[in-house]
């Protein structure tokens, strides 16, 4: 009954973790470029009283045995990929990333670089593509102030017209791609981080093999399913009311123990 209380109790921490990551992805369910997040569960070590195989008698073997588990942990937080909703906003520096790639942000204060699927890119005052949060794209692309109109090709080249008529390249957008982008760590602000477990970033032009496209005028929006999380919300919440019964009948047999005279 002890270990019927221990294996309740896992269940009970994991099935938490399980509401908690749920209830992040509703929260971020019209965040753009926000990934879900999905929960891995694994089973605890197992008590063997009898082995499979074991001999029961000379000649005669157990087709089965013994185990008992000793109940649930999280192995895992990992991060989907795919691709979310298409919301058009006829911006043309909203940029999606159509397929694979991520782009890339230079941190502040030489902290290196990070990486988003948000493309909701807005001009500084210096005319550079920042981020809503203030960072810059990474190669920097700088769009003058004389400039009238912008465009973005589906291979990241930024084409802008001066009010004289003039079209000037503004610069190429590039795209980065990891081996394992569940592998990455996410730092909050659509930010996320490369980790030895994601792979270094190979960098390259969109369009070309491994990497998606770029389509100007979209913003790619949270690939959260609203009703897949409240399916998930409920189910949650019903395997911790079934761990806590566990909890309460090994509670009650141990009081009926207790009162045996």
């Amino acid at each position: 009954m002890l270990r019927s209380l221990h294996s309740a109790a896992t269940g009970m921490k994991a099935q938490q973790t399980f509401i908690d990551v749920t209830s992040n992805n509703l929260a971020n369910v019209n965040t753009t470029g926000f990934k879900r997040s999905r929960v891995n569960f694994q089973d605890l070590m197992y008590q063997t009283q009898e082995a499979p195989g074991a001999d029961a008698a000379q000649g005669v073997r157990k087709p089965t045995g013994i185990q008992v588990g000793n109940g649930v942990r999280t192995a895992s937080v990992q991060k989907e990929f795919g691709d979310g909703a298409v919301r058009v906003t006829n911006n043309p520096t909203d940029v999606r990333v159509v397929g694979q790639g991520f782009f890339r942000i230079q941190l502040p204060g030489g902290q290196g670089f990070a990486y988003t699927r948000d493309g909701a890119f807005q001009r500084n005052e210096q005319g550079q593509l920042v981020t809503s949060g203030g960072y810059l794209l990474d190669p920097p692309i700088t769009i003058g102030t004389d400039a009238v109109s912008v465009s973005i090709a589906e291979d990241g080249v930024v084409s802008t017209q001066l009010s004289n008529g003039q079209n000037v390249n503004a610069g190429t957008i590039q795209i980065a791609s990891f081996v394992n982008p569940g592998g990455l760590k996410a730092l909050g602000g659509n930010l996320f981080q490369e980790t030895p477990a994601s792979g270094n970033a190979q960098q390259g032009t969109p369009g070309t093999p491994g990497f998606g496209q770029l389509q100007s005028g979209a913003l790619e929006m949270s690939n959260v399913t609203a009703v897949e999380e409240m399916i998930s919300l409920i189910t949650a919440q019903r395997a911790f009311e079934f761990n806590s019964k566990s909890v309460q009948a090994s509670d009650q047999m141990l009081r009926e123990l207790s009162n045996l005279r």
